[in-house]
């Protein structure tokens, strides 16, 4: 066996998530602010888009880096957002922003050599990174912060042994943003730069910053999960210097092949106007969503002391209800019958905080939030 597997963890959410299954096979409604995962329904032009592709035959190999078309749409909708020119043989398209990441960090492995990421941060990226024999460098961020690295940070960390800095910016599990200072000093290091920018259109304030503003040789990570609510057709993408193109698709097409060409013809639509549209629409409609959620956090005590303003998460300290947030958030699923997702899923820094997901109606963020209430005043003296 790989040694590095046998370090691989668990994803807690997703534990979570399975005993809250068991839970409502049992005959019991679970309110679910644990998963990350859009409630809305796809656009219906990618609805549309995709039946068409397989009723007109769309269904075979494409091009190893993707279809011409929706490459050419990732750098068109690069040039309107961003400002910045990319040509589409700088783009990957690939099945998911997962595999994306797969191939980046493949791509940058060296023996001994680490990536740079926050404590707390998204609770895969150890892993990915232990797979491809990288290390993962955790640099403790400041709650004060919003959890994001900060100029000095990324100065007192960078060493000859830091093969890249990972940025996730709107960050999961904070939904803060980092600041365009910190992301200039990063560009300035003269180490790649892994930019996760999977939530990007998910802002309810400044609009996220895109590491291709700052450096042309930024690696960007991006996918149709999140923005479109597409997580099931499996669509992402990479953006990456010239030079790194050949050795990524040769990477893709061993590891890969292609991504799904109806998924593809999908995410075309998904930059469509009218895809665009709908985005924004769900977009507004989260906003409403965290307002609601802050507002109720903040009356059972439970308030971040820098706002959430991307994504769809508030992640909050919660080590006065209980010191172990693995323990604590069990405790609540099996008492209140509400999924959240324990701190230490993220990383040691990430310990003694619950992160809550807003991607869930209204009328269910609401009665998660009177359960959560009962359940403090109840098992919480």
């Amino acid at each position: 066996m790989n040694p590095a597997c046998k370090d691989i963890t668990s994803f807690l959410v997703m534990d979570i998530l399975e005993k809250a299954h068991k839970i409502e096979a049992a005959g019991h409604r679970v309110i679910h602010l644990e998963i990350g995962e859009p409630d809305c329904d796809i656009p219906d032009c990618v609805k549309e888009a995709a039946k068409k592709a397989v009723d007109e035959g769309q269904t075979h190999y494409t091009h190893s880096l993707g279809i011409p078309a929706l490459r050419e749409a990732i750098c068109e909708l690069h040039g309107r957002e961003y400002g910045v020119s990319v040509s589409p043989d700088r783009v990957l398209v690939t099945g998911g922003t997962s595999p994306a990441m797969l191939l980046a960090f493949g791509v940058l492995a060296r023996p001994g050599r680490h990536i740079l990421l926050t404590d707390p941060a998204y609770a895969c990226y150890p892993n990915f990174l232990r797979f491809t024999n990288l290390t993962p460098h955790y640099v403790p961020v400041a709650e004060e912060d919003g959890f994001q690295f900060t100029p000095d940070l990324i100065g007192e960390n960078v060493s000859e042994l830091t093969a890249g800095i990972l940025i996730n910016s709107p960050a999961n599990p904070t939904g803060t943003l980092i600041s365009p200072e910190a992301l200039d000093a990063a560009c300035a290091m003269g180490v790649p730069v892994i930019s996760d920018e999977i939530y990007h259109g998910l802002t309810y304030g400044e609009p996220a910053r895109c590491a291709l503003e700052f450096s042309d040789d930024a690696i960007v990570l991006n996918g149709f999960s999140k923005r479109f609510a597409m997580t099931g057709l499996r669509l992402g993408y990479l953006i990456a210097p010239r030079g790194m193109m050949p050795i990524l698709q040769k990477l893709q097409q061993n590891l890969f092949i292609c991504a799904s060409s109806v998924a593809q013809w999908a995410g075309l639509a998904a930059l469509s106007p009218d895809g665009l549209a709908a985005a924004e629409a769900m977009r507004r409609t989260y906003d409403q969503r965290r307002k609601v959620l802050l507002a109720g956090l903040r009356k059972l005590g439970l308030s971040p002391r820098v706002e959430p303003t991307g994504a769809f998460y508030v992640f909050v300290r919660a080590d006065h209800l209980h010191p172990d947030s693995l323990a604590l958030a069990y405790d609540i699923l099996e008492k209140a019958h509400v999924g959240v997702t324990p701190g230490i899923d993220f990383g040691p820094g990430g310990e003694g905080h619950l992160r809550f997901s807003y991607a869930n109606s209204l009328e269910n963020i609401e009665e998660g939030l009177e359960r959560l209430g009962r359940y403090m005043s109840e098992h919480c003296r």
